[in-house]
């Protein structure tokens, strides 16, 4: 989800950038919802996993595409197996004439951060550089305007405010794909409470699944003032929310991202990964982040889905205090 979040103010500023081109996005089923609604931008949900799991099924829908649209071009932002597949095989239906453009994701420069000695760690490209760079590739070139989507009215649901009153809304997301990348839960419970102790605070908790959903409802039972937004509403609602928060909090996750795409200021923790890989959110800031930068062990993963090597998860030893001081300090 991070990844789509991600290449959605990149889109719109190619869309906009190009009014005489005609764009077809493909994505997940949901993801739709990332992007700004553009009259020469075509959304088209399709489910590859399920839909079209192996390469036979792949080239029908290689087969589907070029018969329906013809492409002049073929621009692979993610460059995994089926996209891979999925291009190579629009440009054989097509007898070649389709053109092919793939991002670098600098796979060797990231596994070069990994085993760098700790003072020659720096800043690789950022992702959404990338995205940008790949664009260029294919002769798009695209100026650089930091877009972010308007303020969307807040969703009418029953368990949300209809205005925000004069308080400042925080959100928290204290979640992450993989483990290496989440604060330990029993410390992020101390942060909600020392937010949720402050005047004219709302606190709202992101997530998704039936785990985390009865998390953020024991949370939530603790004050008046926290809310939990997990399973009671769809994606396009969610992002709704979040357009209107003072603030995020969040992990090396999809919520930074998401919040990024509304220019929502976002505090970031960052255990195994780092954001010298290049996934800070879009036009989010470095003096957001919170990390341990005495650890010549991190990074010790991209994405933050390796054991740690210490065991003892260091990274994160943070103290609550120290992140919800961050927080309304950037109120």
């Amino acid at each position: 989800m991070g990844d789509v979040a991600m290449t959605a103010p990149i889109i719109t500023d190619l869309c906009t950038q190009y009014p005489d081109k005609h764009f077809v996005l493909l994505t997940t089923p949901m993801f739709g919802a990332f992007y700004t609604q553009l009259d020469n931008l075509e959304i088209l949900d399709i489910n590859v996993k399920k839909q079209y799991s192996t390469p036979s099924k792949l080239w029908k829908l290689a087969r589907l595409l070029n018969n329906k649209y013809h492409f002049a071009h073929v621009i692979d932002l993610h460059d995994v197996l089926r996209t891979k597949l999925l291009r190579k095989f629009i440009r054989l239906v097509s007898l070649f004439s389709t053109k092919n453009t793939c991002i670098d994701k600098g796979r060797k420069e990231k596994n070069q951060l990994l085993s760098a000695s700790y003072g020659e760690k720096h800043q690789l490209t950022k992702m959404t550089d990338r995205y940008m760079q790949t664009l260029a590739k294919a002769n798009f070139p695209i100026n650089e305007t930091h877009f972010v989507c308007p303020t969307l009215p807040i969703p009418q649901v029953d368990t949300i405010p209809l205005s925000k009153n004069g308080e400042k809304w925080i959100g928290i997301a204290p979640f992450a794909q993989h483990f290496g990348k989440v604060y330990p839960l029993l410390k992020m419970h101390d942060v909600v409470e020392l937010l949720a102790k402050e005047q004219n605070i709302r606190l709202f908790i992101f997530g998704g699944g039936p785990k985390e959903k009865q998390i953020a409802e024991d949370w939530a039972k603790d004050s008046d003032n926290i809310q939990s937004a997990i399973g009671i509403m769809k994606l396009d609602k969610e992002l709704a929310l979040i357009s209107n928060l003072d603030i995020m909090l969040s992990m090396d996750s999809s919520a930074m991202h998401m919040a990024s795409l509304f220019g929502v200021r976002t505090v970031s923790i960052w255990g195994a990964t780092h954001p010298y890989a290049g996934f800070l959110g879009y036009g989010q800031k470095m003096e957001d982040v919170i990390q341990r930068d005495d650890l010549p062990c991190r990074p010790c993963s991209i994405f933050g889905n390796k054991p740690c090597s210490r065991t003892d998860f260091s990274c994160m030893n943070i103290e609550p205090k120290v992140i919800a001081e961050k927080v309304l300090s950037r109120l």
